[in-house]
């Protein structure tokens, strides 16, 4: 970009209005020109406006390697060469700090303690209520009070004792997922073991000589159908070549729940709720990185019969290995689009060099929406809300037979899915994580069901996303890394949110 478009004012957004406006907040984003410069009231940029990408201090890394950046979108000179697409270049963490952290947003890790010479962890098999989205609790099956459960976390030739207590009211079994374990502990159901029988306690041991990405789940059907599921990650005794400065996992799952039903009908053969991590978009956390970083994201396809072609926008990835192994540099597959099958993770490694909010998601169409029904009632009417006849069914809002009008002039109109409008404590549930600080105000419309959103940020933006209580007004970095990487002079804010049609505020 030019140096004298750097320059150029920035001007987003509208903060919220405290909270004692009772709920009328306007926090659609300013509609000021990025490009006037010259206007009387303009505000000076957020961040570190002049701030050019770099490398951290004491990181043996480089910027450019055989025509590949790590600052920009970019291919490098040879398809052959370890550095194309940025295959092997490293990230900024040495290998000789270790592992990078593993992180699975919306879920904890599960502690443990050094026991007999063995890490010791407490699994607790238990029906558990989730919030898939802000106000929407939904009745599964789960560990230690969540689903998924919580992670387990170890290193390549630890010992392990995991001690499950059921607190189900009915027989469970867990299987800890692609493990080379002696037979007794492989939880196969009545095939290796007996059942763990509701308030009774089973006990695993065993050695770990695998590394990578693994999982454990209940082995009754219907139990696996209602969640339960938790990641087991082993890292490797030798950090993986090239090391990555981030390791997110995200588990992708499908429920049917029908209209006003709470408990998945785990009999079902299709599937309108979906959850990564068990948060339907919006309410998945977005996954935020450094302008630079080498990024790797494991992602689990835990769905009861569906398959998922993920793709991830502005950048292209390496397919780095699978629920069996890291797989030989040698077999990497780059790609933007991963199909995952049941059962399946697929891990996905890059150079985040594109700046930006890149959503992640599921492609099939309707892993992209929540809650599906059938077009019914309050769509045919016009300019009517379902809410208006849902309290009165004795006075309802009259349909139009004439199949006449703009509604009916094209065939199959409409298509775009209708309702789940929020309330304002609702959306604040969205716009109070950290993670989600200085999006666009339409954010929450963009992302829904398997969804959710990989921010890559420059370092200033990124500390005052993540690493200060700065205040940032909706929509501020995102603009601001229009004015640093993209085309200020044509950049549009989003317009204000309708918070629901009942009451006509703006959020």
């Amino acid at each position: 970009m030019r140096t004298e478009d750097r320059r150029k004012f920035l001007k987003v957004g509208t903060l919220a209005a405290a909270a004692g406006l009772a709920g009328k907040a306007n926090a659609q984003e300013g509609k000021a020109n990025l490009d006037s410069s010259n206007a009387p009231d303009a505000s000076s940029p957020i961040g570190n406006a002049s701030a050019e990408p770099r490398i951290p201090g004491g990181a043996d890394a480089v910027a450019e390697i055989e025509g590949f950046s790590r600052f920009k979108p970019s291919r490098g000179n040879d398809p052959e060469s370890d550095y194309y697409l940025g295959k092997k270049m490293p990230g900024f963490r040495p290998a000789s700090a270790g592992p990078a952290p593993f992180e699975a947003p919306d879920l904890e890790k599960l502690p443990w303690k050094m026991v007999g010479g063995a890490k010791e962890f407490h699994l607790v098999p238990q029906a558990v209520r989730r919030e898939f989205l802000p106000g929407y609790y939904m009745n599964v099956y789960g560990y230690n009070g969540s689903m998924p459960g919580p992670t387990i976390e170890v290193t390549q030739g630890d010992r392990v004792r995991i001690v499950v207590t059921n607190e189900l009211p009915e027989d469970t079994f867990t299987h800890w997922h692609g493990f080379e374990l002696p037979i007794q502990y492989d939880g196969a159901a009545t095939l290796t073991q007996n059942p763990i029988k509701p308030g009774k306690t089973m006990v695993f041991e065993f050695d770990v000589h695998e590394e990578g990405t693994f999982f454990y789940h209940s082995h009754i059907p219907m139990q696996e159908a209602f969640g339960q599921v938790g990641w087991f990650i082993v890292h490797p005794k030798k950090v993986y070549d090239p090391p990555v400065d981030r390791d997110f996992g995200l588990i992708f799952q499908n429920f049917h729940i029908p209209p006003t039903h709470t408990v998945s009908d785990s009999w079902a053969m299709d599937w309108n709720w979906h959850t990564i991590n068990g948060r339907s978009g919006p309410l998945t956390t977005p996954l935020v990185c450094k302008h630079g970083e080498r990024v790797r994201v494991r992602l689990l396809d835990f769905s009861p019969m569906q398959h998922h072609p993920i793709h991830l926008h502005g950048h292209t990835y390496w397919e780095t290995g699978h629920e069996g192994a890291r797989t030989p540099s040698s077999a990497w597959v780059p790609r933007n689009t991963s199909l995952v099958g049941v059962a399946q993770a697929t891990n996905f490694e890059f150079i985040a060099n594109n700046p930006g909010d890149w959503i992640f998601h599921c492609h099939m169409v309707h892993h992209m929406m929540n809650h599906m029904v059938h077009h019914v009632g309050p769509r045919m009417r016009e300019n009517s809300n379902v809410d208006r006849y849902q309290q009165n069914t004795t006075t309802r809002p009259a349909v139009d037979y004439s199949r006449e009008g703009q509604h009916w002039d094209t065939p199959g109109y409409p298509q775009k899915m209708q309702g789940m409008e929020r309330t304002m404590p609702q959306m604040e549930t969205l716009w109070n994580r950290r993670e989600s600080k200085g999006m666009r105000a339409t954010y929450p419309m963009a992302v829904k069901g398997l969804m959710t959103v990989m921010r890559v940020l420059p370092d200033d933006l990124y500390n005052l996303v993540m690493e200060s209580d700065e205040p940032v007004e909706k929509g501020a970095v995102f603009a601001e890394i229009v004015r640093r990487f993209g085309d200020p002079s044509r950049y549009e804010p989003a317009p204000g949110m309708m918070m629901g049609m009942d009451d006509g505020k703006k959020m």
